[in-house]
């Protein structure tokens, strides 16, 4: 059984409605009427780099994992270079997603965030959830979508910051409560229906592309799409396309080829397009590196007033005789080790910012005391050896939020490359406990703090808290980030040709836990100091 539909052109489209099932059939569709495009997958909106997705591209020849950013500031703490942003426009079901997936995988650069604009539908009202329920509402035309949010969303995501990416569900047509979280990113890729049609959205592209696909397949796709992925039904699916889809493309989003640097006739199958896209991208792509630079940098300064060293009691250099001691056992090297952690912790917590408060006693008398000014502190560790400082650090804060950063080292570029994050909620409002057993060159600590202040901490509100550090890696935390209060143990003076500082430790996260070190760690994660 048929069912005839027109396009714009005037052809006539055969639509299996009842034969075996209108998946299989619609597949049969696309074979015959373009047998160059492969039988297509469910589609599928993410945005990468989300809170509850894993970092990672899956596509035909391999995985491409997402994360490990490498620096994306220079020595002084600052970002070097925004995002480059590619916006991706075309009809409904033109392809626009597995172009970018295709990009992505040409690519092959870390940390790249694909944005949809399907995100930012606005929150309908009663009135219109009940005429998208019957296929009425027009989700096509510019008014559907809130342009004010996506322009604020894609302004932070190019300046590097955090954001958060509202989640829209088809088939309630609604915004769900839980919205994703997206950092940064080297590339950020924009797709959507209009994504042209804002002169705000327009200023934030460094490249337009226009994904141009014949109707018919982007009709017959998007009866696959609602009908399999959306529960729809197809006359409602049909109504929708002639009444708003099919308008909306001639009024909206055809004109927009205009503004568009790049056209791609044929979406994902255009190795030609993709490849010139891929070729401009990689042209634009800066790389800095960091390490060397800080290992050099700041050689015979004073050391900073935002370092404060613990006072060298006869009891502190007992301890650290024994921790650095080469032939100290693990079990009396973690045993030190957590004392001389609990009294760090003791020491940094007085540099909090304390008010005055009354408290009455048992005696029914009026003591005056203090109390933290501010609403809480989270302890945010860089792995692995920093996390061994957070028992030390819920022993003394009780309830303690606590976060954790990943960095690891980049086996070609030497350098410190971001892999994963985990930070509580609002901790834009918290002072913050940065732990790391350890800091050499200062590499990691720095990539740690630029990814709080990414995240809308305050600089005067980060302690980086360290049982070891060097001089040189004070030096570029606090030339970097001067509002950041330094505390540790005990400061060596010196770092030899292989990061290593002298007199030092040791590899601080293998004598905790009793490993060998794995050559991509970085050893200021693993307590050797980076």
């Amino acid at each position: 059984h048929f069912e005839n539909c027109g396009n714009k052109d005037g052809n006539i489209i055969h639509v299996y409605q009842n034969c075996i099932s209108i998946s299989d059939s619609l597949d049969g569709l696309m074979r015959d009427r373009c047998p160059l495009t492969p039988s297509l997958s469910p589609r599928k909106r993410t945005t990468s780099q989300s809170k509850t997705e894993p970092p990672l591209l899956r596509t035909n020849k391999r995985t491409i994992y997402t994360a490990g950013r490498p620096p994306w500031y220079n020595v002084t703490g600052t970002t070097f270079k925004e995002a480059f942003v590619i916006g991706l426009c075309g009809g409904s079901a033109s392809g626009k997603t597995t172009v970018a997936n295709k990009i992505i995988e040409a690519l092959d650069v870390p940390w790249v965030v694909l944005l949809s604009m399907d995100s930012f539908y606005k929150v309908l009202s009663k009135e219109e959830q009940e005429l998208a329920a019957r296929n009425e509402y027009n989700f096509d035309h510019p008014d559907a979508f809130d342009f004010e949010l996506l322009v604020t969303v894609l302004r932070k995501l190019k300046k590097g910051k955090s954001i958060k990416v509202p989640v829209y569900d088809f088939t309630s047509h609604s915004r769900r409560k839980e919205w994703k979280t997206v950092y940064g990113a080297n590339v950020v890729i924009f797709e959507g229906i209009l994504a042209f049609a804002n002169k705000e959205l327009l200023k934030l592209l460094d490249m337009k592309v226009f994904v141009d696909t014949d109707s018919d397949i982007r009709l017959v796709r998007r009866l696959k799409r609602d009908i399999t992925n959306r529960g729809r039904d197809i006359a409602g699916v049909i109504k929708q396309y002639n009444k708003f889809v099919k308008p909306a493309f001639e009024q909206y989003i055809e004109p927009t080829v205009q503004v568009a640097d790049i056209v791609v006739p044929r979406g994902g199958e255009n190795f030609v397009a993709l490849d010139l896209i891929v070729q401009h991208v990689h042209s634009q792509l800066e790389k800095v590196c960091n390490k060397n630079a800080l290992a050099s940098a700041h050689q015979g300064q004073p050391l900073p007033k935002t370092l404060s060293v613990m006072e060298s009691t006869p009891q502190v250099r007992g301890m650290h005789t024994i921790i650095r001691n080469k032939e100290t056992s693990r079990d009396e090297f973690i045993f030190y080790s957590k004392r001389l952690m609990r009294l760090l912790i003791e020491h940094a917590l007085s540099f909090l910012p304390l008010k005055p408060v009354s408290v009455e006693t048992p005696q029914e008398t009026v003591y005056e005391g203090k109390r933290l000014s501010g609403k809480r502190i989270t302890g945010v560790s860089i792995l692995r050896a920093g996390e061994t400082m957070e028992q030390a650090l819920m022993a003394v804060c009780k309830d303690i939020r606590l976060g954790k950063i990943l960095i690891q080292t980049n086996h070609d570029t030497g350098e410190p490359e971001l892999h994963y994050l985990r930070l509580p909620k609002d901790i834009s409002e918290d002072y913050v406990i940065l732990m790391d057993s350890t800091v050499s060159t200062g590499a990691a600590a720095l990539m740690a703090v630029r990814v709080l202040l990414d995240h809308d901490v305050q600089e005067d509100k980060i302690f980086l808290l360290s049982l070891l550090m060097a001089e040189t890696g004070v030096h570029s935390v606090a030339y970097a980030f001067p509002n950041v209060r330094i505390i540790t143990t005990a400061v060596d003076k010196k770092v030899n040709d292989e990061f290593h500082i002298i007199p030092g430790i040791g590899n601080f996260g293998d004598r905790y836990f009793g490993t060998d070190a794995p050559s991509d760690w970085y050893e200021s994660d693993e307590g050797m100091d980076y």
